[in-house]
């Protein structure tokens, strides 16, 4: 029987605002079995969870990350926007998906693999991203677990995929149908989408057997997924 993973969008950010410690924990609480954060690095190279490459849209400061140090950042936000570290201790045990927007710079990968490692973490994180990102990540570390975002029909590269080695093809929900859920199958891949917030979105890829969903709705899909 096919076990669907319901993958909390940066957390539970209907309910709390996203990527916040507060916002995973109330998707772990809705039945999450992992959360997807998302991941980038201050001016003093420390790896946080922010989905902008500024602080404008969630905290109001028109500062680009890449601007500030951690300490800044924590002050500009009272200390709501967690390091890496910091939200890997608090949902010890749960998967978690790293999303790295915007990486392209092997050494970017390199230091938020080296935060998953030191925090004993790396049997339990997968990541993803484009694969820009994707193939940095690969060269970061050889044995990590990957979910390719894909944004087209037209299926990636062999050569792109015998390069970053993906466990998962990660598309945009709407792209999906059977055919392209048989041939992710077909060719050896785990299928995860995102990020459909519907009953009816979710029942319909159920039905077409993909294997995640990443949704900002974790309570209704949870409830779903349980018969509800």
């Amino acid at each position: 029987m096919q076990t669907l993973t319901a993958v909390a969008h940066r957390g539970d950010p209907y309910r709390v605002r996203e990527n916040t410690i507060d916002s995973l924990r109330s998707a772990l609480r809705q039945g999450a079995d992992a959360v997807e954060i998302d991941v980038r690095l201050t001016r003093d190279g420390v790896p946080v969870l922010l989905h902008d490459d500024t602080l404008k849209r969630l905290w109001e400061h028109d500062r680009p990350l890449l601007s500030l140090s951690a300490d800044e950042v924590r002050g500009l936000t009272f200390g709501k926007v967690p390091t890496l570290a910091e939200a890997l201790t608090a949902t010890d045990g749960t998967r978690m998906m790293l999303d790295l927007p915007g990486t392209s710079d092997v050494r970017v990968a390199r230091r938020v693999v080296d935060v998953v490692r030191e925090c004993g973490a790396a049997d339990r994180v997968y990541y993803c991203a484009d694969a820009t990102a994707m193939l940095a990540v690969r060269a970061a570390d050889k044995a990590a677990e990957i979910a390719l975002t894909w944004t087209t029909l037209a299926p990636p590269r062999p050569a792109l995929l015998d390069a970053v080695r993906p466990r998962w093809l990660n598309y945009r929900f709407a792209l999906v149908d059977r055919a392209l859920a048989d041939r992710v199958h077909a060719d050896g891949y785990l299928l995860s989408v995102w990020t459909p917030d519907t009953r009816r979105s979710m029942r319909r890829l159920t039905a077409m057997g993909v294997d995640s969903i990443t949704t900002n709705r974790i309570d209704t899909l949870c409830t779903l997924r349980n018969g509800g």
